[in-house]
């Protein structure tokens, strides 16, 4: 049986639109999620809802208990991840509000809690990660989009960085040479984790700024914020279409 969750990003932190919401507070042998997770129905189809920073926005990339969230959906019987995040552009393709569904991730993180293969049940476990997102949510999303009348950009390389500071004009150019495409704080190891967890997982990122030194002068924050607020109706668009066709 399938079960859909999705995890919000930044713009995201509640999901207004569920029904039938009914509240579950997990606990997890890696500790607890990010906050509550909403059990409720969208488009006639029954969902999970996981603020990945919390249900009041406090909790920062790097101290994201990602462990926990995955393995607290998983505990829930989830099957396949909406993921949504928010990401500043770097190809001339991926401009402020526009929605990017990668098809790859470049990890550029340290310190983080980043697999479920701690070593502590004696094994180590090895995942394939060649292809990190699963292909057909990306395909279903993509026809969702043009279902939709959405513009999206098809496919496009992650590149996951620390945070929460936003990145050098230098580390952007550094990404430019490795191929990534769009810049975000939360792709990993989120990405990985579900892979180990043999969950579907597929990313949704919605362009909320220019990377650095990719704009014109220093980033504005307040844009960010503008662009965040006017863009996520329309992600929230696409995820509706997406469900209402999931599966079929």
């Amino acid at each position: 049986m399938t079960r859909i969750a999705i995890i919000g990003g930044s713009g995201l932190d509640a999901l207004d639109a569920l029904e039938e919401v009914s509240e579950i507070r997990s606990i997890t042998r890696y500790g607890q999620p990010s906050g509550s997770i909403f059990q409720g129905c969208l488009e006639n189809t029954e969902l999970y809802f996981l603020a990945r920073h919390g249900n009041a926005h406090t909790i920062p990339p790097h101290r994201i208990n990602y462990r926990a969230n995955i393995a607290a959906l998983a505990d829930l019987g989830v099957t396949d991840i909406l993921a949504i995040t928010a990401v500043g552009g770097i190809s001339p393709t991926t401009p402020p509000r526009k929605i990017v569904i990668p098809d790859q991730i470049i990890d550029y993180t340290y310190g983080r809690e980043h697999t479920f293969s701690d070593g502590l049940e004696g094994a180590v476990a090895h995942i394939d990660f060649t292809l990190p997102f699963t292909e057909s949510i990306r395909q279903e999303l993509i026809l969702a989009a043009a279902t939709s009348g959405i513009n999206i950009e098809r496919d496009g390389v992650y590149g996951a960085t620390q945070g929460p500071r936003l990145e050098t004009a230098a580390e952007i150019s550094r990404m430019i040479v490795d191929g990534c495409t769009i810049v975000g704080m939360t792709g990993m190891p989120e990405a990985g984790l579900a892979r180990e967890a043999k969950l579907n997982y597929a990313n949704c990122s919605l362009v909320v700024n220019w990377a650095a030194g990719c704009g014109t002068g220093i980033i504005d924050l307040l844009e960010i914020k503008q662009h965040l607020h006017m863009g996520i109706t329309e992600v929230l668009t696409l995820a509706k279409s997406w469900l209402a066709g999931h599966g079929s």
